[in-house]
């Protein structure tokens, strides 16, 4: 019986010798090691050709980049050995200037991989390759300088730009989401279906009076509201916990006789009420204090549009659907915020911004698991009310409704 069965596995291994022989003369040799194209990269590929010109007109090299010359040559310096590759004796590696180049011009422009393939003559997944390890090495390397967590002390200068600028006092950001269109993963149902129709996935954002991005949560999916992606962030976490070492509770500018008030953001009706979390009175026909409340709230959270506004203008890769798998597209959302901040924060020389954020070197918040809603507390209720009898009294300012 052993000696039948033994027989039998070597027929059987046999039978897929023979078959795997019969596929690898079936397929098709290679014809070439590289395509001929690609081998005059370093004669008339973008990087070598144009932009060599382009260094010499920096205002066209910024278009192009969506940073300057002294920008891209500081960028560089930061993420160059993290990108850097090895050559070896069968090729020459693509250098990190390129690699970056690659991938600037892939977030400045949304194109697909292979348009950006032809562009600078190399592959097809070789760009493929390229984007997905130069955003992480971006984020990576810019993250604790640009976008590190606020401490107590950014927290308050935070709340006096808002005071200064958008005359919303003991205001520490403004919230709100965006939908980033993407490609939706094999099935994945409807989850990241949104209302809007699209595939999409949530980028949750804290934006301070000087549009930079304080805090970002990227991935939530696109079917989940802007009070659910808060919930199951680290973030909306961190906020109910009390664990984000915001300023202790003082007056407001002038109402002192109010007591003390918690330092907040503020966000649009799809948030939940909070202590630390205003949002507008609900309904229109409303008394003409919770109106001029609604108008000072909505003044301070528009900073947060017009983030989201500056960061689609600039790059392009939000203006279409993104092809990519949710996960590398989550990585590019997240070079782009984190480039936003540095370029409001250097320069076109490369040198630090006058005003520029740099906060103390902080370590991202570690993902928690999701929270349950709740109703408005009646302290969230209050607070609101205190800010509302404010802005309507000592607070006011000349254009605001006066009826």
């Amino acid at each position: 019986m052993a000696a039948v069965e033994l027989a039998l596995e070597e027929r059987v291994s046999l039978l897929y010798l023979l078959w795997r022989a019969e596929q690898r003369r079936k397929r098709r040799p290679r014809r070439t090691w590289v395509h001929q194209v690609l081998e005059t990269r370093d004669q008339f590929g973008e990087f070598h050709h144009l932009l060599q010109e382009l260094r010499l007109d920096d205002g066209r090299f910024q278009r192009y980049h969506r940073l300057s010359l002294g920008q891209f040559e500081d960028l560089l310096s930061r993420v160059g050995p993290r990108i850097a590759r090895l050559d070896t004796n069968y090729r020459r590696s693509i250098p990190p200037a390129e690699r970056l180049s690659i991938c600037l011009r892939f977030l400045a422009t949304g194109d697909s991989f292979r348009t950006i393939a032809f562009s600078f003559r190399v592959g097809v997944s070789t760009v493929s390759q390229i984007i997905p390890q130069v955003a992480t090495a971006i984020w990576d390397c810019l993250v604790d300088d640009f976008m590190a967590v606020p401490s107590t002390q950014d927290w308050r200068s935070i709340a006096e730009g808002f005071q200064e600028r958008w005359n919303f006092p003991l205001c520490c950001g403004a919230l709100d989401g965006k939908h980033v269109q993407t490609k939706a993963p094999p099935n994945s149902g409807s989850m990241f279906h949104n209302y809007k129709g699209t595939f999409s996935i949530v980028l949750l954002a804290v934006v301070d009076a000087e549009h930079r991005f304080r805090v970002i949560d990227v991935g939530g999916y696109g079917r989940t509201s802007d009070g659910g992606i808060l919930a199951n962030s680290t973030f909306g976490q961190a906020l109910r916990a009390g664990t984000l070492h915001l300023p202790p509770d003082q007056p407001l500018p002038g109402g002192e006789h109010r007591g003390a008030q918690p330092h907040v953001f503020v966000a649009d009706e799809a948030f939940p009420l909070r202590r630390e979390l205003m949002r507008p009175f609900p309904g229109r026909l409303l008394p003409l204090q919770k109106r001029v409340f609604n108008y000072r709230l909505s003044r301070a959270r528009m900073i947060v549009e017009g983030a989201f506004g500056i960061l689609s203008s600039q790059w392009r890769l939000y203006r279409r659907a993104m092809e990519l798998r949710p996960e590398i597209a989550e990585k590019c959302v997240k070079a782009t915020c984190v480039l936003h901040n540095f370029l409001r924060c250097v320069d076109e020389r490369g040198a630090p911004a006058v005003g520029g954020v740099a906060p103390a070197v902080v370590e991202p918040l570690q993902g928690l698991g999701r929270v349950a809603a709740n109703n408005s507390s009646r302290e969230a209720v209050l607070v609101r009310e205190k800010f509302m009898a404010h802005f309507s009294a000592e607070g006011a300012v000349s254009w605001q409704p006066k009826e």
